[in-house]
């Protein structure tokens, strides 16, 4: 059943338009050596993890995946300029930096910032160096990383369209019903890889921000009759309006795909247990995660998203919820350039005393 399942939502998939941007497939990791570090097999379950951080574009990420069909979309409609919107270290602006150079258009980034002259470095001067043009905006929240950029936003649009240039924007995170499709394929290819090894884990982690990929990732579960539960942990706060968003851009996306299945609200899972102080603030789990699996598996976890996710993966080990019989997927999502910001590297020196 889930070959048939695979094969219907790559059909309806290659329908849409794509712009090949990422090294597929990823590696799925077996890390043997942190699950030595946690226990091992009398306590701790198989953990596998998915190596989206290798997707290449960039400096890669899970971001890639949806600004394949994004930015194909974009040039489907003659656009020459990709505007989109994200905190100060956004991942996914760097990403759509990235595309745009590939794609041959012109990027204008608005991005909220808690001060008028942020440091460049990590993801703001990756932007720089791909030629992006950076709007900044006050961040207003530091738990949910936003700021009012929408006028900014429209204001770029009509600075673009009087210049002559057609404008594209690409909501927060890459959070659409197009970018949904991004990891509707990437759960088929998930899905295609555990039936080859003949695994049926019991949960998918990974981290949630703007929930693009929480929509993907579940409706692709549902699609593809994965085996799993797809397990989001939130990195900024923002229900229910975020939950809400995620079940209509899934939906959007299944229409748009031809598919008749679609999600309600209990279907996403999101835990709400390690955001911290707040979005892009690193917690103390958190850098325990990123110490632990650089030291056994050489994979580094970034202090925004991975790190979060990989927190709530390693105290469900330890308090018992997973069980030792239990085969666990966590799927890495890139960010690697914030562990060169000041913010995190004062906190990694404050750890170390």
């Amino acid at each position: 059943m889930t070959s048939t399942a695979v094969t219907r939502v790559r059909t309806a998939l290659a329908a849409q338009p794509r712009l090949s941007l990422a090294q597929l497939p990823t590696p799925l990791h077996d890390a043997v050596r942190l699950r030595e570090a946690l226990g091992g097999p009398a306590r701790c379950p198989r953990l596998l993890i998915k190596r989206d951080d290798l997707t290449a574009l960039g400096l890669g990420g899970n971001k890639a995946r949806k600004l394949e069909y994004l930015v194909a979309d974009a040039q489907a409609r003659g656009a020459t300029t990709l505007i989109t919107t994200g905190a100060v270290q956004s991942n996914h602006a760097r990403m759509t930096a990235a595309a745009a150079c590939v794609a041959g258009m012109r990027c204008v980034l608005v991005l909220t910032s808690t001060t008028t002259e942020p440091t460049l470095a990590g993801n703001l001067l990756l932007d720089r160096l791909y030629g992006a043009t950076v709007r900044l905006v006050p961040s207003i929240d530091p738990m949910l990383a936003v700021g009012q950029d929408e006028a900014v936003v429209a204001a770029v649009v009509a600075e673009e369209e009087a210049s002559g240039r057609t404008p594209y924007v690409i909501p927060i995170g890459g959070s659409s019903a197009v970018g949904v499709f991004g990891y509707v394929g990437g759960t088929a290819e998930l899905v295609e890889q555990l039936a080859t090894m003949t695994i049926a884990p019991t949960r998918l982690y990974y981290a949630s921000g703007s929930r693009g990929t929480q929509a993907g990732l579940t409706l692709g579960a549902v699609l593809c009759e994965a085996p799993y539960l797809v397990y989001g942990v939130a990195v900024s706060a923002g229900e229910p309006e975020k939950i809400e968003r995620a079940r209509r851009i899934a939906n959007e996306a299944a229409t748009r795909l031809g598919l008749a299945e679609r999600l309600d609200l209990p279907d996403l899972v999101t835990d709400q247990s390690f955001i911290g102080e707040g979005y892009g603030i690193p917690t103390e789990a958190g850098l325990e995660a990123i110490a632990l699996v650089a030291r056994t598996e050489a994979l580094l976890l970034d202090p925004c998203y991975t790190s979060k996710g990989m927190a709530a993966l390693i105290q469900h080990v330890r308090s018992g919820e997973l069980s030792s019989s239990e085969t666990v997927v966590f799927l890495h999502t890139g960010g690697m350039p914030a562990l060169f910001t000041t913010d995190f590297v004062d906190a990694f020196a404050r750890r170390r005393g």
